[in-house]
């Protein structure tokens, strides 16, 4: 796992300044300790930051392949490189190092551009070719490793494994764009399509971008989808045997390292799948670590230990006190862009906890997309059977009528919370499901900006590309295409956010074995019964791993990582509450109503609303626009 920077120049091979690239490799040094080096040629520079995981002693980098004629940058694993490489070398290819990025330089050589399409890995690469003076850059499947990159004033497009090695070159324009805000408070996190600031891009997932110097710049091309639109016949014993294979395989390609290798351990299902598999396949004992919390409802390490102790993993585990609000401000430096997921919190401290024993960490990250995991599948799936049944009018006057008359009562069980049920029946699968994802509703968006702002966002809607991507989805079903807009919206731009910079800011390669395309493609054709039965989730992944996992570890309740953020803004951080209004750098944009944001954090403090969400989003807004100077 690595960072890498470079400058290239669109139209012209000007001479690139070598200690400018290294300034923006030293912005990123935490993604690569072991390692550094930049190389720079007329028109091009290339920088880049090594962790080194693979052949230690060789493959660093800028490497450049065996006839001198194309360099490499590359940030991430190719898991299936061996193979690869054999069927390179059969073929001609001569090969100097024992490292996969070798390989993926042959494979540019051997096919091009298409190389891409025979990875099996996390990567986002550059590769520049001396000869046609292009470049390509690439970024991996489903977004796993990221890539920014935007235009000078002086004709050069810069690019990084992060937004800070970017920030780090000089002509960069740090001015906010005002659109990212209205994506922000939608989602909680800046999603892949925009970012913070104006001119700066993240190259999609799934896509690729060949510059040609002197040559109009291209759109990227989408290199990699996935599609819903088939369905795999065969009965559950079939498919589990067929799921099961698929499962063993992604697993035992990303456990080879020449460095100590572990995994994380919550004790849900993801997780102890997992390491269940890499039991079955070390001959050592699997070194596992979980977190802790010393309040008990947000405890899950009695499970994790259940799984350790079935399993005879090495674990290791560590409580730690939820009142973690001092790790605020690092948290918001280590993203750059404003991020509101509060399990950030918990994650850098589990990676904290791995990287004490380990260089590399499975995670159990991609499941829940993949196999329909979340509550909200199933609630979709069986919203959508109602929505069948009913005809479109019929079913928006009165389910709509019903849900605008029924009491708001989030204080109540939760078979009486029916307000959000019939108002979602009431709208299309798509609007349902986006308002079951978003984070802060159109509503109380526009009760916080100002009329100033409003004028400057126009009719744009933060939605809006999230049902755009449902719209498009290869899919039969309502289901299908949430999970299709999971993969390609929410996965890249909040949990694989999280996980890479939580992980990389330690210096820890995070691997994900559940996010294996086949793995993904193969989820994907399963006919909706496989995947949500009888009010669960991921009902084929579970069947299957019976026989590896208890049942109380396969259907317990889903609680993930829990922040008590509601009840930091009613106590320690009322104060930073209150101060969003007045004192934060948010209130300098001009874009935020003061009385509004007031109001909303006096109703938390008071106990009358639940904002802590909300309030959270502000306040890593505030962080994060004040960590990166822009306001």
């Amino acid at each position: 796992m690595c960072g890498f920077a470079g400058i290239f120049h669109l139209n012209t091979a000007k001479p690139v300044d070598p200690e400018r690239v290294e300034r923006m490799c030293d912005a990123i040094a935490h993604r690569g300790p072991d390692g550094f080096g930049v190389w720079t040629a007329p028109g091009i520079g290339m920088g880049h930051r090594r962790l080194s995981i693979i052949d230690i002693a060789g493959s660093p980098q800028p490497m450049a392949s065996t006839d001198g004629r194309a360099m490499l940058l590359f940030n991430g694993e190719i898991y299936n490189y061996r193979e690869l490489r054999s069927q390179l070398a059969a073929e001609g290819a001569n090969f100097h190092t024992d490292g996969d990025s070798e390989v993926i330089l042959a494979a540019y050589q051997r096919w091009g551009v298409d190389c891409v399409e025979r990875l099996s890995g996390m990567f986002a690469f550059a590769i520049y070719d001396l000869e046609r003076r292009s470049l390509l850059l690439a970024r991996d499947r489903l977004g796993v490793k990221p890539l920014f990159m935007a235009e000078m004033s002086d004709g050069s497009l810069i690019f990084g494994s992060e937004l800070k090695a970017l920030l780090a070159h000089p002509l960069l324009r740090r001015e906010i764009d005002p659109l990212a805000i209205e994506d922000y408070l939608t989602w909680g996190y800046v999603p892949d399509h925009r970012s913070i600031l104006k001119g700066v891009e993240k190259l999609a997932a799934g896509h690729l971008l060949l510059l040609q110097q002197g040559a109009p710049r291209p759109a990227a091309r989408q290199w990699w989808d996935v599609s819903f639109a088939e369905r795999r016949k065969g009965t559950a014993a079939d498919l589990g045997a067929e799921l099961v294979h698929l499962l063993r395989d992604a697993v035992t390609s990303r456990m080879v390292a020449d460095v100590p290798l572990g995994a994380f351990l919550s004790g849900g299902v993801d997780s102890s799948s997992v390491v269940a598999l890499m039991a079955e396949a070390s001959s050592q004992p699997v070194k596992t670590c979980s977190i802790g919390f010393d309040v008990k409802a947000l405890d899950e390490s009695n499970y994790a230990r259940q799984i350790a102790e079935q399993f005879h993993t090495d674990h290791q585990s560590r409580t730690v006190s939820p009142n973690d609000f001092e790790a605020i401000d690092p948290l918001a430096a280590m993203f750059d862009e404003p991020f509101a997921d509060a399990s950030a919190l918990p994650t850098w401290r589990v990676c904290q906890l791995a990287r004490e024993t380990v260089t590399v960490a499975l995670s159990g990250d991609g499941a829940d997309e993949a196999f329909a995991g979340y509550r909200r599948h199933v609630f979709q799936h069986g919203e959508d059977r109602v929505r069948a049944m009913i005809p479109d009018g019929l079913r928006s006057g009165v389910f709509g009528t019903l849900g605008r008359l029924y009491p708001k009562a989030d204080w109540a069980p939760r078979p009486l919370r029916a307000k959000t049920t019939l108002l979602n029946l009431a709208r299309s699968s798509e609007e349902a499901y986006c308002d079951a994802v978003s984070v802060t509703g159109p509503d109380l968006r526009d009760r916080l900006f100002t009329d100033a702002y409003r004028r400057e966002r126009g009719d744009y809607r933060g939605e809006r590309p999230f049902l755009d991507c449902m719209a498009k989805a290869p899919a039969r079903s309502g289901l299908d295409r949430a999970q299709y807009a999971d993969l390609k919206f929410w996965l890249p731009g909040d949990i694989l956010t999280k996980v890479d910079r939580a992980s990389m800011a330690v210096s820890l390669e995070a691997r994900e074995p559940l996010l294996d395309h086949r793995l993904i493609e193969f989820a994907a054709t399963l006919p909706e019964s496989m995947r949500v039965r009888g009010g669960q989730g991921k009902w084929l992944l579970k069947e299957t791993m019976r026989r590896y996992l208890p049942e109380d570890i396969l259907f317990r309740p889903k609680q993930g990582f829990v922040t008590p953020i509601a009840q930091w803004f009613r106590g320690p951080l009322a104060g930073a509450a209150r101060g969003i209004a007045d004192r934060g750098a948010i209130g300098r944009t001009g874009w935020f109503d003061a009385a509004a944001l007031s109001q909303i954090a006096e109703a938390h403090i008071a106990g009358v609303s639940d904002h802590s969400r909300l309030l959270w989003q502000l306040l890593m807004l505030d962080k994060s626009l004040t960590h990166l100077g822009l306001a």
